[in-house]
């Protein structure tokens, strides 16, 4: 399955795959962000924990969406 994924990758534009590059950047940075905001303890925002839980729990749903969206872009 990752050969054919990298051969995918490979049929793509410089264009397309820079577009692959910079989705998956963003997903990793609002997966990173989420948890960030979920288990920091000297959060510089004053949110109280419940409020952070599902802050971070919305950013880490958002990455997961972005995620799905990568992968059925990329079977095209």
């Amino acid at each position: 399955m990752l050969d054919k994924i990298c051969r995918n990758i490979q049929k793509k534009s410089l264009k397309e795959r820079f577009l692959l590059v910079i989705g998956i950047l963003f997903f990793l940075t609002y997966l990173v962000l989420g948890l960030f905001i979920i288990f920091m303890k000297n959060f510089p925002l004053d949110m109280s924990a419940s409020y952070r839980l599902v802050f971070g729990v919305l950013l880490i749903v958002y990455a997961a969406i972005r995620f799905v969206r990568i992968i059925n872009d990329n079977k095209d």
